[in-house]
């Protein structure tokens, strides 16, 4: 359906490798998230504090805007190959962490693992800019999230049995041996970026990629509808343990079968997203994804294990919809010199609610029953999905977007997909969303 725009994203030289650099930085992260929870708890014996490795890598999203703020500054290629060897080194200070007392540097370093996700996320959103062409960022996008996607799948089994035999230090040099090689694959990326502008001041760099989002009739009921969504989510990944112990019966490791299963939905869509993109405008395909993810969670109300299965497939399906659109229009109507903070701050808008939601939602499912839980989240996702259509429809109506297209100040480049020089400013954002997002699925879990 899709196979020649995913085998013209995937022969050029620079999407190819940016890809790949994705895929083996995706591996290490994804052994990582679920071996430093299993680690701590082992060491400290705390719940609480396994938990908390969750919260030490999200926390940093929080500050998007200001690390998107950074990436705007600086030379992008070499961000990300210095960050990617910096988190390599730190990493391997893990292999000093033999008891509970030297449990706070595996948090520390967490933290900085987190904060360098945010400021790759929004370099690489601007870098991507002059690899790939407009026509294929939608191919693009949706490549990168079955990149993820399949990630999550393999690597934290991998990451599991590794443990299982040689312990936590293991596991933290097999991630940075996957940033060292990251930082190896970009280092070799063939392109040339524009000088950047004048660095403004701090407060009005800040602020800049949040105007954007609010002044775009396009991106702001996308973003809207994004974080709506993903505060759902949230919800949803909250009632897991409760919606498999209290509706369908079945012992806790029944969430690792319906989270595969929502991971095979999620890598279908990223193969599906372009081909349905270059049919559908992004707002429909951004409302149909959420309207799908939303009957799934309310589909939970059913006490069926088909109905689960099929549920699950379902919101893997639907959940990244939003995301991959959110990303394609960011792309679209975001200048290059203003990319990588706008990047940064709609995956902050993104990522925030899920987080909230988590928590919430931990506290909701204790004293309201998972099936009302589950019931409102799908009604309440039903009028998310009418928000970027309803923005859609305004600008038909005789409301033209406040922000004209992003074809300013982008970078030249040496390389684009086969048979279409990529333009001088078609903004890419390969992980703002994707990743806060995509990531959207770990923590939306089954």
């Amino acid at each position: 359906m899709g196979g020649p725009a995913a085998v013209r994203v995937l022969r050029d030289p620079a999407a190819g490798r940016y890809l790949a650099g994705v895929v083996v930085s995706g591996f290490g992260t994804s052994a990582m998230w679920l071996t430093a929870g299993i680690w701590v708890k082992s060491l400290t014996g705390s719940n609480s504090l396994a938990a908390l490795t969750v919260c030490a890598m999200w926390a940093p999203v929080l500050a998007g805007p200001a690390l998107g703020a950074l990436a705007d500054r600086m030379d992008r290629k070499k961000l990300l190959v210095r960050v990617n060897l910096a988190m390599a080194a730190l990493l391997a200070t893990l292999v000093l962490v033999d008891s509970g007392r030297a449990v706070w540097l595996v948090f520390v370093v967490l933290a900085l693992y987190g904060a360098s996700g945010v400021l790759l996320d929004a370099a690489e959103s601007a870098l991507v800019a002059g690899t790939v062409h407009a026509s294929l960022l939608a191919d693009f996008n949706g490549l990168r999230t079955t990149a993820n996607e399949g990630m999550k799948l393999v690597a934290p089994l991998a990451g599991a049995g590794l443990y299982a035999r040689f312990g936590g230090p293991a596991v933290a040099l097999l991630d940075a041996a996957t940033c060292a090689l990251a930082a190896l694959i970009f280092a070799r990326l063939r392109v040339r970026e524009a000088p950047r502008p004048p660095a403004g001041a701090w407060r009005g760099d800040l602020l800049a990629g949040l105007r954007r989002i609010r002044a775009s009739a396009v991106l702001r009921p996308l973003v809207a509808a994004g974080a709506a969504t993903m505060l759902l989510a949230g919800v949803n990944g909250a009632v897991t343990f409760a919606y498999v112990d209290d509706v369908l019966g079945r012992a806790p490791e029944y969430a690792g079968v319906l989270y595969a299963v929502q991971g095979a939905g999620s890598v279908a869509v990223g193969l599906l997203a372009g081909p349905l993109l270059r049919r559908l405008p992004e707002p429909v395909f951004a409302a149909a994804g959420t309207a799908l993810f939303a009957l799934a969670v309310g589909a939970r109300t059913v006490p069926h294990d088909g109905v689960a299965m099929a549920a699950s497939a379902l919101i893997g399906f639907g959940l990244p919809c939003v995301l991959i659109a959110t990303m394609t229009a960011v792309q679209r109507e975001t200048p290059d010199a203003e990319l990588g903070r706008t990047a940064a701050t709609a995956g902050s808008l993104l990522t925030a609610p899920n987080a909230v939601a988590l928590a919430v939602g931990a506290g909701l499912v204790a004293v309201v029953d998972v099936r009302v839980l589950t019931a409102v989240a799908g009604v309440a996702g039903l009028l998310a999905a009418a928000l970027p259509v309803a923005g859609a429809a305004r600008r038909r109506t005789g409301h033209p977007p406040e922000s004209g297209p992003a074809q300013e100040s982008g970078p030249a480049q040496e390389s684009g997909p086969a048979g279409a020089p990529g333009p001088a400013g078609a903004p890419g954002i390969a992980g703002a969303g994707a990743d806060a997002g995509a990531d959207a699925d770990a923590s939306s879990q089954p």
